[in-house]
């Protein structure tokens, strides 16, 4: 971690993106030939970071933390209200996403190589932005908010590491299902406006208003599409992500996770939205008794809400109960 270097811009990220106040950095990943992003708010109160309140999101499949916790809605974003109520505010990118280098198999044909970005490499990448932060902010200890496949990468980190954490939080997590075969991935696929568009729509009841409507969503894909600086050169437009989350979630859901829920033991919230199909309510309860040691656990179900809940007009119900959670006194030392 000695070759750390502060960025205040950065060209792979779409300057409406960016936010005066934060703070960017770049450190080594795992491996050292991979760069991590990495993006800080500090608390709006200031020295918190001190007193258990430090938070470090990790994202979930195909958009940034610049298109999830970082993104402002109305001018402010979940990053933003969590600062304001006293946290320490990080959020990482995987390598392939946003401001982390891409891998160097990403320039070759898709076949070409077995699927990026699997989840116990991307533990270690989560490892590597602890400790950046244990170290930057001089504690000993940083509560996590995982979304979706990321929760499998953060599971697996906890499930070694729970001596640098205070609280966990899954968000729309995965869990096992006995209905698949795990295929072979190619190493990466290209995620178009279109998918983004009829991904989010289609859990929603067929009737509603969209919980993630136009006037906000193409600002947002407009965005997304402007994180990948090759996007504008197909037709339609897209981003270029690894594929490892796929693989991770079709392995899963063949029954094999790549963490042991037990091994966990400090406190987890589990948190969904009704309509959410990729994190069923059968997929919580499962993974609210497989957490056997958790020193705490609870599972919460918003409703009208999906897999992209952070997004949607329901979105501060989910800051609320996430932030209480993060609220309760940190277990002792």
């Amino acid at each position: 971690m000695d070759s750390l270097v502060t960025t205040t811009s950065d060209a792979s990220i779409a300057p409406a993106l960016t936010d005066s106040r934060e703070e960017q950095f770049r450190i080594e990943g795992d491996p050292k030939s991979l760069t991590l992003f990495l993006r800080h708010l500090p608390a709006a109160n200031g020295g918190m970071h001190a007193l258990g309140r430090t938070v470090l999101f990790v994202h979930g499949a195909t958009f940034p933390s610049a298109l999830a916790a970082a993104y402002k809605f109305g001018g402010r974003s979940w990053m933003d209200e969590l600062a304001a109520a006293g946290f320490d505010v990080w959020a990482l990118d995987f390598p392939g996403y946003g401001g982390s280098s891409r891998y160097p198999e990403m320039d070759e044909p898709p076949l070409s190589h077995d699927a990026l970005g699997r989840a116990p490499e991307c533990a270690r990448q989560v490892g590597s932005a602890v400790e950046f932060i244990r170290k930057h902010q001089e504690i000993e200890r940083v509560s996590i908010i995982a979304h979706s496949w990321g929760t499998m990468a953060a599971g697996l980190f906890a499930s070694d590491h729970q001596d640098r954490l205070d609280r966990l939080v899954f968000f729309g997590p995965i869990a096992i299902r006995h209905n698949g075969v795990p295929q072979r991935s190619p190493a990466w696929r290209y995620i178009t406006s279109e998918y983004q568009w009829n991904r989010f729509q289609a859990e929603a009841p067929k009737g509603l208003q969209p919980v993630f409507p136009h006037q906000e969503y193409d600002p947002w894909i407009a965005a997304y599409l402007a994180t990948d600086p090759s996007s504008e050169d197909r037709t339609p437009p897209s981003v270029k992500v690894p594929t490892g989350p796929f693989a991770d979630i079709a392995a899963a859901w063949s029954g094999s996770l790549p963490y042991d829920p037990s091994r966990i033991v400090g406190p987890v919230l589990l948190v969904r939205g009704e309509w959410d199909a990729v994190s069923s309510a059968e997929d919580v309860t499962w993974l609210l008794y497989a957490l056997t040691n958790a020193a705490e656990k609870e599972a919460v179900t918003l409703d009208r809400g999906t897999h992209v809940m952070h997004l949607e007009s329901g979105r501060t119900r989910l800051y609320r109960v996430v932030e209480s959670f993060l609220s309760m006194q940190a277990r002792e030392r």
